[in-house]
Formats: C-alpha cells, structure tokens, sequence
C-alpha cells in the first residue's frame, strides 16, 4: 500500500520487534495484559496460529483455540503494547498462508503437523 512518507515515518517509529519469529501453523502462548478497573493481570491465549495480516504498524495475526468443545478465536496486533510476550510452543508443518480449513475440523482431525514429525 502506496502511504504518505511523513505517514510511513510515524508507523516505523511506532513498530516494536520484540516479537518471535513465528509462521502460520506454529502453536503459541500470548500473554496479554488486561487492564480490570485500576488493577492489571495477565492472561495466557494459546492456541494455533491460522494467518498473519503484515501491514506495518498495522500488523495483525489470529490465533485459535478449543475452550471447552468451542472454537475460540482472537486477533493480535503485532505492535500492541499490550501483548507482554509471545512464545513459540511448537513448530507447524502446513502448505496454506491462511488455515480457515480448520475452522470445520474437530478433534484430531483439526491437528497441525509439528516439524520434528515431519
């Protein structure tokens, strides 16, 4: 996307790399601040990434879960200063950028392939 210079020099002073070097298929952990009135916890979301959104400071990536037999999923912004840090779980093997496939599979059938079985 073709952006103003003065407004691509803003969004790269705003980028912040301390995430992990992740893909699509790789099973994370995200710790996220929630902020609860004057009081901060951080809550874990682990899950399966399914697509990266890359768009400078606009960058996103989901992630999903099973949480008691529903599909849960959650968007992250990559930049966000909420994000406390991610970790890489597991690695994934897949031939998609984007696993919306997923999405109608359950049980094992919803697996990712980890790269030490590949």
């Amino acid at each position: 996307m073709n952006t103003h210079p003065t407004i691509a020099a803003l969004e790269s002073a705003q980028l912040k790399s301390t995430l992990p070097d992740f893909r699509v298929g790789d099973t994370v952990r995200v710790h996220y601040k929630i902020v609860e009135g004057d009081k901060d916890r951080i809550q874990v979301f682990q899950g399966v990434v399914l697509k990266r959104h890359r768009a400078g400071a606009r960058s996103t990536f989901t992630v999903r879960k099973i949480s008691f037999n529903i599909g849960v999923e959650r968007v992250f912004l990559n930049h966000s200063p909420r994000i406390d840090k991610v970790e890489v779980v597991s690695r994934g093997v897949v031939r998609r950028a984007r696993l919306f496939y997923l999405r109608n599979l359950a049980g094992k059938a919803a697996r990712v392939r980890d790269q030490k079985d590949a």
